[in-house]
């Protein structure tokens, strides 16, 4: 009887392991992913898939005090770091129109002592558009044109929408938004979270935001018009020459049960800001190429000192990155 009861427990623990490895979901594979931002936003050759129309910059970063509390990153040293910045608009399309409430990024390279390195990719929400690889996929499907009407199937986009509502999120915060008056007049967030560890071990989490120095500037509808679809490059090359373009590095403290681990939710209002250093735009390249052409901003590359979140969009972002720049170079990679 002993022995029936451990084989039947063994049996039923063996069920609920292959129930749960059975609803584990699938991996995507990165060349889908790629395939499927073409089959939605278009192709066009040589183009980054997301953030196509953009513009490199240089710039340099002091770390502070607090920071080099927080984390033993070399990039918190206090002496300046050159980055390599890329401001972009948001989409694929090389053409997109600056005066239209969408998303601006910002990326960075920190070009850190002894070749080490720190990228990351920030945009102007709070939270990104989908909690998991497998959604994201799903999303970008739902979006994509029909071949008789060149639009989206309206059915298809609300059933996905009424089943993952979270995916709205990101939308409504740019409709609520001004359309911004320059790359270098927007908050830009980070989305995920990554832990900070310093010289004895601790770990703190977070979420990290690039605030302008100078403080938020958005246009009117009407405003926005008269700037026309292209104004962003020139004003900020502008902005830059009278050293105007500069932003605090701060990094948003995650508490015990802060949700850490999905990019669609934000940490609470309130929770304890911290500010890690300046960055400062120093040059803006004059033309369509610039140090940043072939750089892919994998997340993932961090420096010693600085650990990514449980949050599955982090990983599931390098691989496709990668097969994005190995197509981008077979095309002939191109930056704006």
């Amino acid at each position: 009887m002993k022995n029936f009861t451990l084989s039947a427990l063994s049996l039923a623990l063996s069920a609920v392991g292959a129930s749960v490895f059975a609803q584990a979901p699938a991996p995507v594979d990165p060349s889908a992913f790629v395939n499927q931002f073409e089959s939605t936003f278009g192709k066009f050759e040589g183009y980054r898939r997301s953030g196509a129309k953009g513009i490199c910059a240089m710039g340099e970063f002091v770390g502070t005090a607090d920071a080099r509390a927080l984390s033993t990153a070399s990039a918190f040293s206090g002496n300046a770091v050159p980055v390599i910045v890329r401001f972009s608009v948001g989409g694929a399309n090389p053409k997109a129109p600056d005066n239209a409430k969408s998303q601006r990024n910002l990326a960075l390279q920190f070009n850190l002592p002894g070749g080490e390195q720190w990228l990351m990719g920030n945009i102007s929400a709070p939270v990104f558009g989908a909690a998991t690889p497998q959604q994201f996929l799903a999303l970008l499907a739902s979006r994509q044109p029909d071949p008789a009407t060149k639009a989206p199937d309206p059915a298809k986009v609300k059933a996905f929408n009424d089943a993952n509502l979270e995916v709205l999120l990101q939308g409504k915060h740019f409709a609520s938004q001004p359309v911004p008056a320059s790359f270098g007049s927007v908050n830009y967030w980070g989305v995920h979270a990554f832990a900070f560890v310093n010289a004895k071990g601790e770990k703190q989490f977070g979420k990290w935001i690039f605030e302008p120095v100078g403080g938020l500037q958005g246009l009117n509808d009407e405003e926005a018009k008269a700037k026309g679809p292209s104004f962003l490059f020139d004003d900020l090359r502008q902005r830059v020459k009278e050293g105007k373009v500069a932003f605090n590095f701060n990094l948003e403290l995650a508490q015990a049960g802060d949700k850490i681990d999905n990019a669609t939710v934000p940490l609470p209002e309130g929770r304890k800001k911290v500010n890690l250093g300046t960055l400062k735009v120093t040059s803006v390249s004059e033309d369509a190429a610039g140090a940043c052409l072939t750089i892919n901003f994998n997340p993932l590359v961090l420096p010693k000192g600085v650990e990514p979140s449980s949050d599955p969009m982090i990983a599931a972002r390098a691989a496709p990155y990668a097969v994005s720049l190995g197509r981008r170079l077979s095309e002939g990679a191109k930056q704006q």
